[in-house]
Formats: structure tokens, sequence, C-alpha cells
């Protein structure tokens, strides 16, 4: 029989990688203390250090995708907020 392939969250593997960075415990440690490979302790240390410029390189705020999302959002809990006390108004409470 086949194992099935575990799919590992992006918080989880942030934790290993982190773990990996701190040095305070060998790869083999890490790899053995979260029941994973340790060729994935080393790549997802490479990746967060590769990509981490990424998280301060926005400059202020969100993304703009994030933003927009966050407006729509917004806007939407307006809409419901206003459809709720009509609502109220027109059953009399």
């Amino acid at each position: 029989m086949s194992q099935k392939r575990r799919n590992h969250s992006p918080d989880f593997k942030a934790k290993v990688a982190l773990a990996a960075i701190k040095g305070d415990q060998t790869l083999s440690e890490i790899a053995s203390r979260y029941a994973i490979n340790a060729n994935l302790v080393v790549k997802w240390k490479k990746q967060l250090l590769e990509q981490s410029a990424e998280v301060f390189a926005s400059g202020k705020g969100l993304a703009p995708d994030r933003e927009s999302e966050i407006k729509s959002l917004q806007a939407k809990i307006g809409e419901i907020t206003m459809e709720n006390d009509f609502l109220s108004k027109a059953l009399g409470r």
C-alpha cells in the first residue's frame, strides 16, 4: 500500500524553518521532533531565508490585493447592516 502524501500548512512550515534557523537543535532532531524528513527542514529553511525580504518589501501596510479585499468586505458589512436595520423597522422591532 502506498502512503498518502501529507500537505503541511504554511504555519507549520514557518515554525519548522524558524526552529532550524534558531540553531538550538540539529536538523535531524528537528525532523524527528516534527516527524518529517530532514530534507524538508533544509528546503523550508532555505525558502524562508530567501523570501524573508518580501515581508518588508511592500513598504507600508498590507499588499494592495489585501487592501481591496478589506474594502469590499467593509462594504458588504455596511450593506448587511442597512438590510438588518430596514428589516427590523419593517417588522416593528
